[in-house]
Parts: structure tokens; C-alpha cells; sequence
């Protein structure tokens, strides 16, 4: 499988499909295989680009803490567009991965046809709130600091399985990534200008008020609550996932056809 050198830290992706780049970013502490059920019905009309986060799977785990960020992660996929020849993507990803796709249009909304935002959550305004954020990130990391890789078999079924190789990464990769430093993307909600889709699994109880608040700052934006389907919307109900996403691709390129036609 290809990497991506990124200033000497290897980014593993994979690259399914042809057609409308599609880029989807897995959750904190999961990798690129928990979009295993949807590679065949997203690559069928589109080139499906899946990655593994630095500190994650099989992208490099580098020592340096500073290597681990949010501009860093949007820069990763940048890179990544870069490398398969995207001027732009339909940009999407699940819970941290959501985050860092609305992170990425903040910094590169030219780059950014569409977005997918999954079980995510959008930051914080308030100072107060991110830090009891902050704190669980921070814990978290020192969690996988002093129990390694066992952290993730209390962890939730879309991590049991996943395969990393340093504890420590992850550990980074918390108190770097998945820690939030200020409220830009939360304030820069309104400003998204294109087609935006929200799902978010019914019994994901700390994401709905979030996914509520998203589907009614983004202008225009839909929004998707799947049955039965908690954090891991995706991998709890696949079919019922791929259900809610097709008619918003479909209508993608339907309207790009339209435009081309006309």
C-alpha cells in the first residue's frame, strides 16, 4: 500500500475506485479498516481514499509530541490530495475525523466539494467546556501511557479489533489531536458553502445535541439519525449507513452532470 512522506513521518492510505474523490478519516484510536463494509459501495462511483492518522495503524508513530496536531492532520490531508491528484474531494470522516474535516475547510474550503461529518462533534465555544474535553483527552492518553495497547479491549467494538503498534502514539495522538486548543471550527460553522450531510447513530447520546447543533449552523446542511446504530454508526448499522449517505452522493453528481450539461 502507498505512503505519504510528510516532512519524515509515513502516512499509510488506500485508494479504492475511480470517479469523484471521496476521503473518509477514521475516529480517534480506530484506523482506516473500520471502513471496511462501505469500500465496495463508495468506490462503485468514486475513487474512496482511506488513511490511518499519524500515531494510528499503519502510518507512523513519531516520538515528538509537536508532530501531532490538528494543522498537521489537516496538512495529512492535503498531502493525501495531493497524492492521488484531487484539486478538491468530498471530504468526510467519523468522530475526530469529523472534526478534522470541518478543521480542513476552515483552512481549505477551495479544496472541499462536499462534506460528510459522522458521530462527530464540532469543538467548543466556551473555554470551561473544552477543558472538561481537554481533560478527558489528556487522561486518556495517560491511560494508554500506563496500560498500552489493553486500553483498547475496554474500548468500543469499532476499536476491540483494530491493529496498532505503539501504545505511545496513541498516546500523543490524544493529547495532540484529539485535544482542542481554541473554537475556530466550531465559529466557522456558518461559513460552509457546500452540500453538507450529518449522520449520527440514535443511541450516540454524546453526539446528538452536537449533530442537532451542526445540521442547524451549516447552511443548508441535512442531517441522517440512524436506529439502533451507536458511535460507530457505520460499522453498528452498514447497511442502514450506506442508505442514508448514497442519495446525498447521487444528488452530488447528479447536479454536476447538470452543470456539465448545461
Amino acid at each position: 500500500m502507498p505512503k505519504l512522506n510528510r516532512d519524515g513521518v509515513n502516512i499509510h492510505y488506500e485508494v479504492y475506485g475511480s470517479g469523484p474523490p471521496l476521503i473518509l478519516t477514521h475516529g480517534y484510536s480506530s484506523t482506516s479498516a473500520m471502513w471496511q463494509g462501505q469500500i465496495a459501495a463508495l468506490s462503485k462511483h468514486h475513487k474512496l481514499v482511506l488513511w490511518d492518522m499519524r500515531g494510528h495503524g499503519q502510518s507512523d508513530y513519531p516520538d515528538d509530541p509537536a508532530s501531532y496536531s490538528e494543522a498537521l492532520t489537516v496538512g495529512d490531508i492535503a498531502g493525501l490530495l495531493d497524492a492521488v491528484g484531487a484539486d478538491n474531494a468530498i471530504v468526510g470522516g467519523l468522530s475526530l475525523g469529523g472534526y478534522m474535516s470541518l478543521a480542513f475547510h476552515r483552512a481549505h474550503p477551495e479544496r472541499v466539494r462536499a462534506l460528510l461529518i459522522i458521530d462527530t462533534g464540532p469543538g467548543f465555544k466556551k473555554d470551561d467546556a473544552r477543558e472538561v474535553w481537554n481533560k478527558r483527552a489528556r487522561d486518556t492518553g495517560d491511560r494508554f501511557d500506563r496500560e498500552g495497547l489493553e486500553v483498547l479491549k475496554s474500548l468500543s467494538a469499532e476499536r476491540s479489533s483494530v491493529t496498532h503498534r505503539d501504545a505511545k502514539g496513541l498516546a500523543r495522538a490524544a493529547r495532540g489531536m484529539l485535544a482542542q486548543r481554541d473554537a475556530r471550527v466550531i465559529e466557522s460553522l456558518p461559513d460552509i458553502k457546500v452540500p453538507s450531510l450529518v449522520v449520527v447513530g440514535a443511541d450516540d447520546t454524546p453526539f446528538l445535541a452536537a449533530s442537532d447543533y451542526m445540521a442547524a449552523k451549516i447552511p443548508g446542511a441535512g442531517k441522517v439519525v440512524i436506529p439502533n446504530a451507536g458511535h460507530a454508526v457505520n460499522i453498528d448499522q452498514p447497511q442502514a449507513f450506506i442508505d442514508a449517505v448514497r442519495p446525498f452522493l447521487d444528488e452530488l453528481e447528479a447536479g454536476a452532470r447538470g452543470k456539465a450539461a448545461s
